[in-house]
C-alpha cells in the first residue's frame, strides 16, 4: 500500500470508524450497479451527513482521489460506477431525514430516502409527488436528482428537474453551496439547480433537495387500445397528443413484450396484438369518460376502434400491471438483461419501432420494445448471454446500430437514463464536437482535477464504441 492510501484510510477511519468498509467482499459489492462492468474502489464510506460527505470531498481534493456518489445502485448507464477506483460514498444509509411541508408544497430531503417513501409521504397529505420511475420503490431520491429520472407520468407532468426548486450540494472544492430556495419562482443569478440536476455527480454532490409538490387528481381512469400493426400504433400517438386531451400516462408494448408478459403472468392478452398502448386520464371523475371518449373519436378517424376501458379500479390495476410486469418478464425468460432508453420524436416511433425489428433479426437477438410513448423515450431491451462472446459482440453492434439511428431521426440518446458509461461512445455523434467541448469546460470550471465521478459522459481516448464488458 503506497503511502499516499495509507495517509487517507487513516484520515476516513478517524472520520468513520466501522463505517469505513475495506474488506474484499465490500469493495467488490460496491464495484457494480444494474448496469454492466465490475469496478474496484478503494474505500468504502457510509455518509450520514452533509460535513461529512464535505470531510470525504475535501480529501480527495487534497489527494486528487475520485469519489463516487452512490444510492441504491439501480443505474441502467453505470452512473455510479468507481471506474477509476477511489472513494465510493454510499449515500443509501442516510435515509432518516426527510419533511414535508404541505402549506407549502414542498418535501426536503436527503439523497439516500427512498422515492417511493416520497410518495407515500406526498399521498398522506393528498398531494402528489409526479416523478415515477419504474424503480421508486427502490431507487433512491438521490439518483433520481443525477440523472433526472422520468417515469410514465412525464407525458403530463414532466420528469424530476421539473419539480425541483433548491438544492444543498457539496463542491468539488469542499465548499457547500444552496441552490433555489423554497419558492416556485425564482429567477435570483444563473439557474444552478437546472445544471446540477442530470449532471450525474460529476459537477457536484447533492446532499439536499426541495421538492414541489402539487395537489394529487381526484381519479383516474385507464383504457387498453390494441393494434394490428404498428404503424398505426405510433400513429395514433401523435392523434391522441391532439385530440385536446393530455393524458398522464400512454405506455406502449410490441409484440414481442406484451407476449413475455403473458407468459410470465398470464393475464389473458391478446397474443396476436402487433402492438398495446396502456393510456390513463386523470382529474374531475365527470371528466375522465368524456376525455377517453375524445381519444375514442380521434382514433376512429384512423380506422382504431379496438379499445378496452377498465370498468373497476381492479381492473385498472391489472392492466398497468401489464407495464409494470415487463422487466421481470424478460429477466425471467434468460440471462442478462440490457435495458436502453433512446428518445425519438412521436412522429418516428413507427419508423424505430421498424429499426429495432430489423436490427433484431439481422443480429439474431431476442429485443422487446416497451416505453413511454406520450413523449417518445423507447426501452428496447435485449436478453444477452454474455458469457458467449460472440452474442455479446453481436448486442454491442445492435445497441450502436439502435443509438445511431435515433440521432439520426432527431432523437437523443437517453430520456431518463443518463450516459454513465454505457453511452459516453456515442454524445460527440449527437452534440458535435464543439457541444461536447462546451459541456467539458464546464467540468473543468466546476470540478478542475477532475475527482467527481470521473469517466462517466465523456469518452476518452480509445472509448469510441460501446463495451459492455470491462475485463
Amino acid at each position: 500500500m503506497n503511502m499516499k492510501k495509507i495517509e487517507i484510510e487513516k484520515k476516513l477511519e478517524e472520520i468513520f470508524k466501522d463505517r469505513l468498509l475495506l474488506d474484499t467482499a465490500d469493495l467488490v459489492s460496491y464495484g457494480f450497479d444494474a448496469s454492466f462492468g465490475q469496478y474496484m474502489p478503494e474505500f468504502v464510506v457510509q455518509v450520514l451527513s452533509t460535513e461529512e460527505v464535505q470531510q470525504v470531498v475535501k480529501l480527495a481534493n487534497e489527494y486528487v482521489m475520485p469519489v463516487y456518489a452512490r444510492g441504491a445502485s439501480t443505474s441502467l448507464s453505470g452512473g455510479a460506477l468507481p471506474v477509476k477506483g477511489g472513494i465510493v460514498m454510499d449515500f443509501s444509509q442516510w435515509d432518516d431525514e426527510f419533511e414535508i411541508y404541505p402549506d407549502d408544497l414542498i418535501i426536503k430531503t436527503r439523497p439516500g430516502v427512498r422515492t417511493g417513501r416520497i410518495h407515500e409521504l406526498a399521498e398522506k397529505h393528498n398531494l402528489m409527488y409526479p416523478p415515477d420511475p419504474s424503480s421508486s420503490v427502490v431507487c433512491t431520491i438521490g439518483g433520481n436528482l443525477a440523472e433526472n429520472a422520468g417515469g410514465p407520468r412525464g407525458i403530463k407532468y414532466g420528469v424530476t428537474k421539473d419539480y425541483v426548486i433548491g438544492l444543498e450540494v457539496v463542491m468539488a472544492d469542499g465548499a457547500v453551496i444552496r441552490t433555489g430556495g423554497q419558492t416556485i419562482k425564482n429567477v435570483t443569478g444563473y439557474d444552478l439547480t437546472k445544471l446540477l440536476i442530470g449532471s450525474e455527480g460529476t459537477l457536484g454532490i447533492i446532499t439536499e433537495a426541495t421538492l414541489r409538490l402539487i395537489p394529487k387528481p381526484i381519479d383516474t381512469k385507464t383504457a387498453m387500445i390494441i393494434f394490428e400493426d404498428l404503424y398505426t400504433s405510433g400513429k395514433s400517438i401523435s392523434k391522441i397528443l391532439t385530440s385536446g386531451v393530455r393524458p398522464s400516462k400512454m405506455e406502449i408494448l410490441d409484440h414481442n413484450a406484451l407476449n413475455k408478459v403473458e407468459d410470465y403472468a398470464g393475464l389473458d392478452l391478446p397474443r396476436d396484438a402487433a402492438a398495446i398502448l396502456l393510456i390513463e386520464v386523470d382529474g374531475e371523475p365527470d371528466n375522465l369518460i368524456k376525455e377517453l371518449n375524445i381519444i375514442k373519436k380521434a382514433l376512429k378517424e384512423i380506422n382504431v376502434e379496438n379499445i378496452e376501458i377498465a370498468e373497476s379500479k381492479e381492473a385498472e390495476n391489472k392492466l398497468w400491471q401489464v407495464r409494470k410486469l415487463v422487466s421481470p418478464a424478460v429477466v425471467e425468460s434468460g440471462y442478462t438483461k440490457i435495458s436502453e432508453d433512446a428518445t425519438v420524436p412521436l412522429s418516428k416511433i413507427p419508423e424505430m419501432f421498424k429499426k429495432i425489428d430489423e436490427i433484431k433479426k439481422k443480429y439474431d437477438l431476442n429485443i422487446v420494445v416497451f416505453g413511454h410513448a406520450g413523449d417518445g423515450n423507447l426501452h428496447p431491451t435485449i436478453n444477452t448471454n454474455m458469457r458467449d462472446e460472440e452474442e455479446v459482440r453481436k448486442t454491442e453492434d445492435a445497441v450502436e446500430e439502435i443509438f445511431n439511428y435515433a440521432i439520426e431521426i432527431g432523437g437523443t440518446l437517453s430520456g431518463e437514463h443518463g450516459i454513465g458509461v454505457m453511452k459516453k461512445a456515442f454524445i460527440k455523434k449527437e452534440m458535435g464536437e464543439d457541444g461536447v467541448r462546451y459541456q467539458q469546460m464546464i467540468k473543468r470550471a466546476l470540478d478542475p482535477k477532475n475527482i467527481l465521478n470521473p469517466g462517466k459522459i465523456f469518452p476518452e481516448e480509445g472509448e469510441e464504441r460501446l463495451v459492455l464488458r470491462n475485463e
